[in-house]
């Protein structure tokens, strides 16, 4: 990919939130979709994927997960995909086999190292622990560790499961929380807030970025840049640099 990136924020690593949308067991299986999409784009590229916190939903899929992008631009690639991912396909978990509409957003942040200057008041924290639940598997961790901290003065609310020190979730949700405040403080500076907001606020679950459809046929669509790939099997591996690319080629972040 050729780097067609600019801006100081663009050339730092990421963090990003994957959250299913209504739908139940179909929509958090859609969102464990995006995120096993997202892990093979990183691995594809030589960066290094760290779940920070996995909410396994009742039966199958993932309620909500964050992770950490590193590697060179990864924040300035991922920004692209921030917003609402459609699915279309034959449902799994339906007996008689019929076709399902799916939704789950994606938020991009990014990472902030320690040599910016971000202020967090300790009085202005709320840091509660709790034990990690989930159905099973890796990223479940059954100690009383698990922290979320959430900021009074803006209602930013961050959590982490996945170590099992509870000094290590404190940190990696502080990372979470640092890159959160410096995001809106960003948009504060540009007086771009509101816009951003409104934005956040559609996907309650209406304009999506992009459609993946699996049947009646196989297209997904990216419909900011009307870019069409075929292979859709091979985009759900992780081939997303094609969508990526023309993104900020016309520049729709």
């Amino acid at each position: 990919m050729k780097n067609l990136l600019s801006g100081e924020q663009d050339d730092k690593n990421a963090i990003v939130t994957v959250h299913s949308g209504a739908g139940g067991t179909e929509s958090a299986d859609w969102a464990a979709m995006l995120l096993r999409m997202y892990s093979r784009w990183a691995e594809n590229r030589g960066f290094r994927m760290e779940v920070l916190d996995y909410q396994a939903a009742e039966e199958a899929g993932v309620r909500s997960a964050t992770f950490s992008v590193n590697g060179d631009y990864a924040f300035g690639y991922l920004k692209t995909e921030a917003g609402v991912h459609r699915l279309v396909r034959i449902s799994p978990f339906d007996a008689n086999k019929r076709r399902h509409t799916s939704f789950a957003s994606v938020f991009v942040y990014p990472d902030v190292d320690e040599t910016i200057e971000v202020e967090i008041d300790e009085g202005d924290l709320q840091i509660d622990t709790y034990r990690a639940q989930g159905a099973g598997g890796q990223h479940v961790n059954t100690t009383d560790s698990a922290v979320r901290i959430t900021h009074l003065p803006t209602g930013i609310v961050v959590q982490c499961q996945n170590q099992r020190s509870q000094h290590k979730n404190k940190a990696a949700a502080m990372k979470v929380l640092r890159a959160r405040l410096y995001e809106r403080q960003q948009q504060e500076l540009q007086a771009e807030r509101d816009k951003l907001n409104s934005k956040k606020q559609q996907i309650a679950w209406g304009s999506q970025i992009r459609s993946y459809v699996l049947h009646p046929y196989q297209m997904v669509k990216d419909h900011r840049t009307d870019v069409e790939v075929g292979n859709a099997q091979g985009v759900l591996n992780g081939a997303i640099d094609p969508f990526i690319e023309q993104a900020l080629l016309k520049k729709v972040v």
